[in-house]
């Protein structure tokens, strides 16, 4: 049996607000160092990345899977990849990363008398079927050139025949479905079922993104979302947000990695193949509580009842975060939830503990430094995470610390500060535990 991480849902270089080190190679080496053996292409729409894609990646035998050519180029000057140097032909070289044909789009359009926003995750099983979902989009007039993840007028359900009609195979995933702004059931522009917004093509969505701000437990308590799988996803935009979610599944050997076996995984949610999610805390996700950044405030569902939806400060509307509206939608308690679903584990990134260790921000050449001798000495991230005895992580730590940091999140104790309105929480990893030296949020 062969285990994988997998994480599908990323983004490239061309998208908005997204690191320039998003590049294949580079891509492929930072999921070596964090564990991750599948990853999506991310913004195969955009002109420039399909040829990127085209150019850089392979197709592994007829599985629908891709990995990078193994034909050498000539190397480019090396850059910073988790924590690892490398140049172009290193990172090319023989890397047993694996991509699958994966992209986001924006969709934003009047339905039901409401304008709607909604994120959506597209998947294609061969380079063909990606550019006739490309032709097909650019025949509706849709702009690929301006953004990795492209904003077009077009309604989800057109989306998801669309893709139905160039291969059955495609499959369409609701992106972090509770964010605010832009998701299927988002407080701001979304609906109150998949019902509503797929209409009689509701059962080919057989699967949803939960997002940072939720977890699979808060999912449940809507009855109506048991037929359908969850999923957790990074939605990274640099190299170091890579598999901060992801999936972790089951093949019974390389060649049953393949597209349609992932696809099949999903629509049954086989949990004999799906083992478990790998989640944020959802109370660091930066849309878990109601609140109005500008004024600093957050509130729990409960408080933000008590305003009836005003700021306490400036008497504006809030912006409702996803636990409320969970709630709003919910038919049972989490004590009511069948104990019959996929499982679930929380992290809290190596970076980020490492950060509160030390008592400096995530991106320092300190955390940088010790990042990179720990996965040296150790093996991939989420193994030191997950799976590493802990005496073989206090043999090679500068402090002693981190591995207290890492055996809290394993055994859930830590304190969450909920993020809310644009705001990421945060998660003390030291809470309530003897901790000597300076602590300070990684976030700071």
């Amino acid at each position: 049996m062969i285990e994988a991480i997998v994480d599908l849902h990323i983004h490239s270089k061309y998208a908005r607000a997204c690191s320039k080190d998003l590049e294949l190679p580079k891509i492929a080496k930072a999921c070596e160092g964090k564990g991750i053996q599948i990853a999506s292409t991310g913004d195969f729409t955009h002109p420039l990345w399909f040829k990127h894609i085209e150019s850089e990646l392979e197709e592994i035998g007829t599985s629908g899977l891709f990995r990078l050519r193994r034909n050498l180029s000539p190397a480019r000057p090396s850059g910073r990849s988790g924590g690892l140097t490398l140049s172009s032909a290193e990172a090319r070289g023989a890397s047993p990363t694996k991509f699958m044909l994966g992209t986001e789009i924006s969709v934003v359009y009047k339905h039901k008398e409401k304008t709607r926003r909604l994120h959506l995750l597209i998947y294609a099983p061969s380079l063909a079927a990606a550019r006739q979902f490309i032709a097909a989009l650019e025949e509706k007039g849709a702009n690929l050139k301006a953004d990795g993840r492209p904003i077009m007028g077009i309604p989800a359900k057109e989306i998801l025949k669309m893709c139905l009609s160039i291969d059955k195979r495609m499959m369409v995933i609701p992106a972090h479905a509770w964010t605010p702004w832009f998701a299927v059931f988002g407080s701001k522009s979304g609906y109150d079922s998949l019902e509503d917004c797929f209409e009689e093509l509701t059962s080919e969505i057989f699967a949803i993104e939960t997002g940072l701000s939720s977890d699979p437990t808060m999912n449940r308590r809507l009855s109506a979302l048991d037929r359908v799988t969850l999923v957790s996803n990074s939605d990274a935009h640099s190299l170091a947000k890579l598999g901060r979610e992801a999936n972790v599944m089951q093949f019974t050997n390389e060649a049953d990695i393949m597209y349609d076996e992932i696809r099949r995984i999903l629509k049954e949610g086989d949990k004999k193949k799906f083992l478990y999610t790998i989640e944020f805390y959802p109370e660091e996700g930066m849309y878990h509580f109601d609140g109005h950044r500008d004024c600093k405030v957050s509130l729990s569902p409960e408080q933000t009842k008590k305003e009836k939806g005003f700021c306490p400060k400036c008497k504006k509307k809030l912006t409702i975060g996803v636990l409320y509206r969970v709630g709003e939608l919910a038919d049972r308690s989490e004590k009511e939830i069948p104990p019959k679903f996929i499982p679930h584990r929380y992290i809290v990134p190596l970076r980020e503990i490492i950060g509160q260790c030390f008592g400096v921000g995530v991106a320092s050449k300190k955390v940088e430094a010790e990042y990179g001798r720990l996965l040296k000495a150790l093996g991939s991230e989420f193994y030191i995470l997950l799976h590493a005895d802990i005496s073989k992580i206090e043999a090679v730590v500068t402090d002693k610390n981190i591995v207290l940091g890492i055996k809290n999140v394993r055994e859930n104790k830590v304190a969450p500060t909920p993020g809310y309105d644009g705001v990421y929480g945060v998660v003390d990893v030291f809470s309530g535990a003897k901790y000597e030296g300076p602590k300070q949020s990684a976030f700071l």
